[in-house]
């Protein structure tokens, strides 16, 4: 009896069957038009603002739960971040959907011509577990605008938050085209072998590769939001003090460095670096204290495998050695202090993979413009920052450096910048959202072109003759003057 009530209690299993027949449910919800309309677009991104707004302490404490995320950052990195994107596409979602008028040419004249943006139809949406609140659903915000069906594949790596998204969808949106499925391996790669109009996956380039892989056996584009190796280059003769606090901030404060966009590494001279090491541990200290395993404001690494991972690059031979702040840590709460490492081996661990973590190598070279050539030398990342005062190095930096996206003297903000696209470049991803990049990724791009019945032209038609040839080739790829000498017969066809 007491195996019943279990077996009655039990989740059911969600496997390809189960995919496959959701994957129809939402198409055919798509296919009925209903995800068109304006008014629908508009009263799911408003059921999600309030889903946002009125369960604010819920999401704190699930964020707080699967990280021990500081609340300030859950409340301005993930909640506020999630409501700006909703409030900035309802304001200009009727802008967004509107044809833009595309200029014609003499060779269809007369004509006129528009791009329709219309939606792409049903979107799988698979998110990371470090931010498992807001890229869990700021890509959805731009899914529905754009008029698609989605599912929602949250992280099982962030159990509370994947509960409490699965809940708060369920109560909030519409069902009947929004889904959440929960789960691990099993259950995407369920979902993976489904067709679906576009997927977008947050996380790592492993699995990028594992996700890319499954849709090309059905053609489906893929956004890939992945990561890499962010470098920080820093120059002498800045505001050091404002420059410590920026990369700090982007780094420890950032989920204590388990963020994409989080500094990976710094560059800087030989000459300047003691300094910079100086005012770190100085500033850490004031952010901190004296003993950051104990400090609240600090997330945990979010689980024993990842600890394991990042023990095992500070506790490297070439690597221990070089530590000149912190490699304290506690395994039971899964804490790892704020570490700096002076002039780590280049063929290290950790200096070839992501961190991923609360640990900031110091690279040193004799000329601050080296650092570029360092950066280039590797796979292209997500984010790099410059610290400098020398406009010609700025200039320099922006011309030469690619990567997702770059900011100078701080670090992490464009993610803030809604008329920015949002994306990597090479290994750390493909594909942009944020703003109108959102609604874009989510959408096709329909040319059309409208003609009416009058100026129709001999000419395009057979039988061919050399007049005929001399006249298209000058429409086609000539100026009025060419047009005007093959019409009195003056060009050679």
């Amino acid at each position: 009896m007491e195996f019943e009530e279990e077996k009655q209690t039990a989740k059911p299993v969600f496997d390809e069957e189960a995919a496959s027949a959701l994957a129809k449910e939402l198409r055919a919800t798509f296919s009925s038009a209903k995800t068109r309309s304006y008014q629908w677009r508009e009263s799911q991104l408003k059921s999600l603002l309030k889903l946002t707004t009125s369960n604010e302490p819920a999401i704190v404490d699930a964020l707080r739960s699967d990280l021990s995320k500081p609340e300030l950052e859950s409340q301005v990195y993930e909640i506020s971040m999630l409501k700006n994107s909703c409030k900035l596409a309802l304001k200009e979602l009727r802008n967004w959907m509107k044809p833009e008028k595309a200029k014609t040419s003499l060779t269809t004249f007369p004509s006129s011509a528009e791009i329709v943006s219309e939606p792409l139809g049903v979107i799988l949406i698979i998110s990371a577990w470090n931010y498992p609140f807001l890229l869990s659903l700021d890509p959805v915000v731009g899914a529905i605008a754009a008029g698609n069906a989605v599912v929602l594949k949250p992280s099982e790596l962030a159990p509370a938050t994947s509960s409490l998204l699965a809940k708060l969808v369920g109560e909030y949106m519409d069902s009947s085209s929004i889904r959440v499925v929960e789960g691990a391996v099993a259950e995407t790669s369920a979902l993976l072998e489904q067709k679906w109009d576009k997927i977008c996956y947050t996380g790592n380039g492993r699995v990028g590769r594992i996700v890319m892989t499954s849709a090309a056996k059905h053609l489906t584009p893929v956004l890939l939001e992945l990561g890499g190796k962010s470098p920080v280059v820093v120059d002498s003769g800045i505001n050091l003090q404002v420059a410590t606090r920026r990369i700090i901030v982007g780094k420890w404060g950032c989920n204590n460095g388990q963020a994409c966009i989080s500094p990976d590494y710094i560059v800087t001279t030989k000459d300047f670096a003691p300094k910079l090491v100086d005012s770190l541990k100085c500033e850490l200290e004031n952010f901190y204290g004296k003993n950051p395993l104990e400090s609240k404001d600090l997330s945990r690494i979010v689980n024993s495998n990842h600890f394991a991972r990042l023990i095992k690059l500070l506790d490297e031979d070439k690597v221990s050695g070089k530590i000149v702040l912190g490699g304290e840590r506690d395994k039971t709460n899964l804490r790892i202090a704020p570490t700096i490492l002076l002039d780590v081996s280049r063929d290290s661990l950790i200096m070839n993979e992501e961190i991923f973590g609360p640990l900031l190598p110091i690279l040193t070279v004799d000329r601050v413009e080296e650092s570029f050539d360092l950066i280039n030398s590797g796979t292209k990342p997500l984010a790099a920052y410059l610290f400098t005062n020398n406009k010609k190095l700025k200039e320099h930096f922006v011309r030469t450096v690619s990567a997702g996206g770059l900011v100078v003297n701080d670090t992490t903000i464009h993610l803030a910048v809604p008329s920015l696209p949002f994306g990597g470049v090479g290994e750390s991803g493909m594909g942009a959202y944020h703003g109108k990049f959102s609604f874009d990724a989510f959408s096709h791009k329909k040319a059309v072109v409208y003609r009416g019945f009058a100026g129709d032209a001999s000419v395009r038609y057979p039988p061919y003759t050399k007049g005929k040839l001399r006249l298209l080739k000058a429409l086609i790829g000539g100026g009025i003057l060419s047009i005007i000498r093959a019409l009195f017969g003056w060009s050679k066809a």
